[in-house]
Formats: structure tokens, C-alpha cells, sequence
């Protein structure tokens, strides 16, 4: 039997992660001749040989695959023979259309941190150690196909053994394009705050480990951007990081030396450990048990963010050290993360003591990502280092789109070839820094895949920055409600056809009647929805005002319940912490209904009844108040729900108000009352489901993101008979906004929706 000849093409993420030495041991052990060669679109293999050994090729490939690579589809073309001797790997293809996935960044591997800690070893206490099995990828790359030159890498030429390890197919370092060593590779150095260089090398390490020992705040530069690190048992450290940081309740993130400094103290399952120690390596929320930490690392939170170290870096500095540290975005509260060492002496002035900085630029920045166990699975609160920009779903229209996302916890998406992808975690557009990366990431994310998007995908409120850049940008402009995205995107996220019930709750979003949604009940087929339900509308003063103070949405409740006659209540001066002056101009404006907006928000009751029962009046972060009604709930346990009523499209609420007020009279206490209430909403949702008669019924929004209430309202449609669907790779809050908006303009593309989508300037 002669020799056949086979061509082979991989799409999906299969650069950057050992493919092509994994193709180049299979073909040399079948015996087998010809080249493998990246390509803008993937890899290319060209195979001839024995027809019996070309036919075992491709299932010994699928088997044998590098673990983090991803083969989004194969194709296989037959050819005549060419007589080809050898096996070689070729330099790779630059022309043609750009499809290949960019791989995200990756924790550093087992074999690297071995050699890293081996004293025998040449890259022994090198802090930029990696192999085509870790490192950065994502935050280097400033094209494709992805090769040195065109990587931030490109400014570090390799030594001689450098390069002869990236040039062997055998080697785990072939073609690992951050590849490099202390002679030729990124070498750290210590700053002071005016930019004098205080100790380099290894020196440098030591140095920052000292400061911090000392009690100081160091930043950091890392694989994605800067992270502000200090002492997480000092108080005294943490509270001035919390000073100089502008940053007054909300939670630090914790890095710890290991899983067993963890387990020290934090309840950690099985599962969550598997998350922390995975390749991903995000921030897990996990529940808190130590008192040795200082309490100003999560005022008043059961819950820690904590991490484990994932760039050589931070491991040798974790070693050194032995204690948790904090370790919190390097930027003022709202900005960016700082990726530049220059720009951090700026941006970071006042904050940081001393700077520990290296020489390998960041091509963009990225946040740590941030996860907790939901439902028994991972669920994604930020998608950032990790996990962006890998594909999420798939579509029939190649048309590219541009989706712009959402005003807080924005990401943008962007379609190649049918795959729907999501940028990482850009924060909200609420300051000039955060709003020059969002234009920065907008102008130059897809064009590493050379797109033109036909298509521009927004939300409907015009006053989101997002939505505002959006009419400058050139294409097909499709507008798209900001609460069947949410839906759009957790239908995505589980892969979901057909037609679902969406429970849409969260904090604002315009609705498609003009007015403030929040608790929406929506059907949802194709691209299109229907809002079946929605909880009973109530007054808010002051707008933006109301998110900050939820006594706001507490006095909101009660006025739409009971009318002008709350403000006639002796205490009501007191218990929401109103001055006689303040409530006159309260009261004239909800009589007038100047200044006054109506929402039907979930998130806004959750405000609304951790003022009514004295939890909260004022909110130092956004949805600090329903984080801490959630807290006080798992205190209580086995207590019925409130009543409520449903009628029509209207969840009315007024029922268990007015039973909360009667519990709090009564001197029931906050744990009870919050579990009630958790128990309420639930029950809310299983009505309406049972109402509606569809069997599957996803959750989504920002308030999706409290484990109580996703949790119980899982297990109760389940009682039902009915199949419950929530987040996993993509978040539930804002951030998955823009993969909802993909997927309803590519429907409205394809032309799914009941709602014609075909003019520019249309809206779903």
C-alpha cells in the first residue's frame, strides 16, 4: 500500500500552548513526513506517510491535545503525494484573515515553579519563568498570528540556550514566546516614589518584601497591571491602604502563600480549592474563619476574596513573606488598573511607598478575575485574567459586531467568524481614565482580528458612556434593552435554543416602555421578549442619589404603600436618618414627582428594605446594602415567606411590607426578617414560572450574584418539576451585558426577531 497525503486545519485556540510540538511528536512517532506551521487562522499540518498511519493522526491528536488548548473545529483535505521526507515545524504564515483565539493569561505550571526553586537550576529565583505550558499570553500580544515580534517580548533578544530551547520541537520551551532567563529576559527593579531606582535583580524582591514586613504599601507590577500590596494582619497597614485609596468599606482581595494558609482561614470545599488552584487562578469568595486577619480587610463581610499566587513573582514573594497579604488593584477607586511603571509614579502618587516594577511592558491590562461556588458550580462575578478573550458561544451570522456593553462593570464583545467573544473586566465608565481604556480597548481589541464590525450593538439608556460612543462609531446601529440582554447572555452561558422564562433583576436599567426596570419576567425566543411580570413599581428621589442611601428606596416603599401619611410617623425622623428639613423636600418632591423616577427595581427593594428594618441607611459601595441583608439572612433559617400578591403583570410587594413593618414592631430581629424576605422572592418567581408554564427559567442580573437567594430559588423550581438555568463562564451582573447584545444582534441579523431589527437606529 503507497503513501497518501493529508492536509489538516485547526481553528480555536491552538497557538501559544504547545500544539505544535504535540503535532510534531505525534507525526515523528507515526513515522510520518511533511510540516506543521501556524497560521493567522489556527494551525496548519500537512501529513504524508502510510495511509495506515495518517488515518491514526487525527484521533491520536484529539487524545493527545496540550491540555489548554481548545479545537473549535478540524478539517481535513486529501492531496496527492509530493514525496516529502521529514518532518519539519515552519516559520509561521502572516497573511490572510486573523481567526486563531487568543489564549488568555495562564498561572504559572508545576514544572516551571520546580525549576524556579531549584537552586541546581539556570532560571533558579527567576521571576518571569514560563514555558508554552504558562505564562502571559493576552497581556502581551500586540497581533496574530501570536509570535515573539509580535509580543512585548519582542524587545528581549534570546541567549544562545534561550533560543535553542525555543527552537527545539522537543523542548517544553518551543516556541513559548515570552521564553527568557536571567541573562537575556524582563529583570525587576525597586522604586522609590519619585522613580530613583532603589535595588534591582533579586535585590529588589528582597527589598519589597521588607517594606512590606515593615508595614508599608508596595505596588506591584504583575502579568496584568498593578496590584497594592500590604500586610493583611496589620490594621494599622490596611487602614491607611484604605485612606490613601479612597476605598471606605469594600472588601480587599488576599493573596496567601498556599492552599493550607487558606484552609487556615477560610472554609474551603473541595470544589472551591480545585478553583483556586487551577490554571485560571481567580479570586475565590470563600467564607471567613480567622480572627488573625485585620478586620479592615471586609468591615462587617463573612466573606474573603482570596487568591492564590499565579505569576512566578508573586510565588517567590509569598514564599519569603509567609503571610497573607492584601492585594488590591493598583489604581484610585473607579480608574483603571495602572499597567505602566511611569504612569504608576502619577497615577499611584500618595498611595504606594515604594514600586516594584519590571521591564516586560503590558500590552493591556487585566484584572483578577473573581468566582464563587454557586448552585454547586463556578460562577464568574469578573471575567478578566484567565478567561478573557476566549469564544463563548457560537453564531450563524459572520457578520462582525461590535457590542459596547453596559456604564458599570462594562466588557465589550465582538464576534470573529461566528465566535462570540468578551473582553476582559474594564470596569465602570464612570471617570476620564476609565473611559480612555474603555475607547482604547474598543479601538484596538478587535482589530487583532482585523475586524470592520457591520454591525454596532448598545443599550438603550442614552446616557450610558457606552452607549454615547457608540453613535460615533461607524456600522449598522442596533439598540438592544438592557435586561433581555441579561437574559440573552445567561441563554448563551448554558447554550440554551428556544423559548425561556428570564427573571431579570437587578439594580437599573431603561426599559423598553421608557421607564427604570429592574424586576423584570420575561419570555424570551430568538432574538425577541415579551415582559410577562414585573414587581410593582414604587417611587425614588434623587436618581443616582437613591443608589448611594437606601432610605431612599426604603421611604420610596412606603410612600407608594401608605401614601403621605408615613411622613405623619413619629419615628420616621430617626429611623432612616432624616433631619425635619431634608424630609420637607422629600415630601415636596414625591408630591410633585419632581426629580422623582419610578422604577420596578429588584435591586432597589433590597435598598429599600435593609433601611426599612435599620441595616443600612447609606451605602459606601454599589449594592453594599443587599450584600449585607444577604449576610444577616444565613443567620436564620426555616421561615416562611411574606405575603405578596400577583395579578396580571404586577409582583406586588405592598403585602410583605406591610409585614415586615408589623415584624420589626414586633421586635422580630434582623436575621429573621432578612430571611423572609429572601423567602418571599423566591416565592415570587416560582408564581410566575408556574404561571407562565415554561419549563425552563433562567436567573439572571446583578442580583443573581447573592448565593441565598440563587440558591434557594434553584432548589424551589426544581421542587416544581421546572429546570432552572444560571451563570457560569459569564457573569450575571453588567458584565455579561455585551454577550446578551451579541447574541440579539446576530439574531436580528438572521432575522429571529418578532421585532423587525433590519433599520439602523432599531431597538429590542
Amino acid at each position: 500500500m503507497g503513501n497518501t497525503r493529508l492536509r489538516v486545519y485547526v481553528r480555536g485556540a491552538v497557538q501559544g500552548v504547545g500544539f505544535r510540538p504535540t503535532v510534531y511528536r505525534i507525526a515523528t512517532e507515526l513515522g510520518l513526513s511533511g510540516w506543521v506551521i501556524n497560521s493567522p487562522a489556527g494551525v496548519e499540518v500537512d501529513l504524508e506517510g502510510a495511509e495506515g498511519a495518517i488515518a491514526r493522526f487525527v484521533p491520536t491528536l484529539l487524545e493527545e491535545k496540550p491540555p489548554r488548548a481548545i479545537i473549535q473545529g478540524l478539517e481535513t483535505r486529501s492531496l496527492d503525494p509530493l514525496g516529502q521526507n521529514g518532518f519539519e515545524v515552519r516559520d509561521t504564515r502572516t497573511s490572510g484573515p486573523a481567526t486563531t483565539l487568543v489564549q488568555p493569561d495562564i498561572a504559572v505550571c508545576g514544572d516551571c515553579q520546580r525549576e524556579m526553586l531549584d537552586p541546581a537550576d539556570r532560571r533558579f529565583g527567576y521571576p518571569f519563568i514560563n514555558c508554552t505550558n504558562c505564562g502571559p499570553r493576552f497581556t502581551i500580544i500586540e497581533s496574530l498570528p501570536y509570535d515573539r515580534e509580535r509580543t512585548t517580548m519582542a524587545r528581549f533578544p534570546m541567549c544562545p540556550v534561550c533560543r535553542a530551547e525555543y527552537e527545539d520541537p522537543r523542548d517544553r520551551r518551543f516556541h513559548a514566546q515570552p521564553n527568557a532567563c536571567p541573562e537575556c529576559g524582563p529583570q525587576l527593579a525597586l522604586w522609590d516614589p519619585s522613580g530613583a531606582v532603589v535595588a534591582t535583580r533579586a535585590d529588589a524582591l528582597t527589598a519589597a518584601v521588607d517594606a512590606i514586613r515593615a508595614g508599608r504599601i508596595v505596588a506591584v507590577k504583575g502579568v496584568g497591571g498593578f496590584h497594592l500590596m500590604c500586610d493583611a494582619r496589620s490594621e494599622a497597614s490596611v487602614s491607611e491602604l484604605r485612606r490613601r485609596k479612597r476605598r471606605e468599606e469594600k472588601p480587599f482581595a488576599l493573596m496567601f502563600p498556599d492552599p493550607a494558609s487558606v484552609r487556615a482561614a477560610c472554609d474551603v470545599r473541595p470544589i472551591e480549592e480545585q478553583l483556586l488552584t487551577s490554571p485560571e487562578a481567580p479570586i475565590v469568595l470563600l467564607r471567613r474563619r480567622s480572627t488573625l486577619l485585620a478586620p479592615g480587610i471586609a468591615p462587617g463581610n463573612p466573606y474573603l476574596g482570596a487568591l492564590l499566587p499565579y505569576a512566578p513573582l508573586h510565588h517567590l514573594m509569598m514564599r519569603a513573606l509567609g503571610f497573607p497579604v492584601v492585594a488590591t488593584s493598583g489604581n484610585l477607586t473607579d480608574e483603571p488598573i495602572v499597567t505602566d511603571e511611569r504612569d504608576a509614579l502619577d497615577r499611584l502618587a500618595g498611595i504606594a511607598d515604594v514600586l516594584l516594577i519590571h521591564d516586560r511592558p503590558i500590552a493591556r491590562y487585566a484584572d483578577d478575575s473573581i468566582a464563587r461556588i454557586v448552585g454547586g458550580r463556578p460562577m464568574l462575578l469578573r471575567r478578566a485574567r484567565g478567561y478573557a478573550p476566549l469564544p463563548l458561544a457560537t453564531v450563524e451570522s459572520r457578520e462582525p459586531i461590535l457590542a459596547v456593553g453596559a456604564h458599570l462593570k462594562n466588557t465589550i464583545g465582538f464576534s470573529v467568524d461566528g465566535q462570540l467573544m468578551l473582553s476582559h473586566h474594564l470596569g465602570d465608565l464612570e471617570t476620564p481614565q476609565a473611559l480612555e481604556g474603555f475607547h482604547d480597548v474598543v479601538a484596538r481589541l478587535p482589530g487583532l482580528y482585523g475586524l470592520e464590525p457591520g454591525i454596532v450593538a448598545h443599550d438603550l439608556h442614552p446616557d450610558y458612556a457606552s452607549t454615547q460612543h457608540a453613535e460615533t462609531l461607524r456600522g449598522r446601529h442596533v439598540g438592544v434593552q438592557h435586561h433581555a440582554a441579561h437574559v440573552f447572555a445567561c441563554m448563551a452561558d448554558n447554550e440554551l435554543t428556544g423559548e425561556v422564562l428570564g427573571v431579570s433583576w437587578d439594580g437599573t436599567g431603561l426599559g423598553a416602555d421608557g421607564t427604570i426596570w429592574g424586576g423584570e419576567f420575561l419570555r424570551v425566543r430568538g432574538g425577541a421578549f415579551r415582559r410577562v411580570a414585573h414587581l410593582r413599581t414604587f417611587p425614588l428621589v434623587g436618581g443616582d442619589a437613591a443608589a448611594r442611601e437606601p432610605r431612599r428606596a426604603a421611604l420610596g416603599l412606603l410612600y407608594e404603600a401608605e401614601g403621605d401619611a408615613v411622613f405623619e410617623r413619629d419615628d420616621f425622623e430617626a429611623r432612616l436618618g432624616y433631619g425635619a428639613g431634608e424630609l420637607r423636600v422629600l415630601r415636596s418632591a414625591l408630591t410633585t414627582g419632581t426629580g422623582v423616577a419610578r422604577t420596578s427595581s429588584a435591586g432597589r427593594l433590597f435598598d429599600g428594605v435593609a433601611g426599612l428594618i435599620g441595616l443600612r441607611q447609606r451605602a459606601a459601595f454599589e449594592g453594599q446594602a443587599a450584600m449585607e441583608l444577604e449576610f444577616a439572612a444565613t443567620d436564620a433559617t426555616d421561615v416562611d415567606a411574606y405575603p405578596f400578591g400577583l395579578e396580571g403583570e404586577i409582583v406586588d410587594w405592598a403585602p410583605m411590607v406591610g409585614a415586615i413593618e408589623s415584624d420589626r414592631r414586633k421586635g422580630d430581629g434582623v436575621p429573621r426578617i432578612a430571611r423572609r424576605f429572601h423567602s418571599t422572592l423566591t416565592e415570587m418567581i416560582v408564581a410566575v414560572a408556574m404561571r407562565e408554564e415554561l419549563p425552563r427559567v433562567c436567573l439572571t442580573g446583578g442580583c443573581f450574584q447573592n448565593v441565598l437567594l440563587a440558591e434557594t430559588t434553584i432548589e424551589a423550581l426544581r421542587a416544581k418539576g421546572l429546570t432552572p438555568y444560571w451563570h457560569q463562564r459569564v457573569p450575571p451582573n453588567d458584565g455579561g451585558i455585551a454577550l446578551g447584545q451579541l447574541v440579539a444582534a446576530s439574531s436580528s441579523h438572521q432575522g429571529m426577531s418578532s421585532r423587525p431589527l433590519a433599520q439602523s437606529g432599531d431597538s429590542l
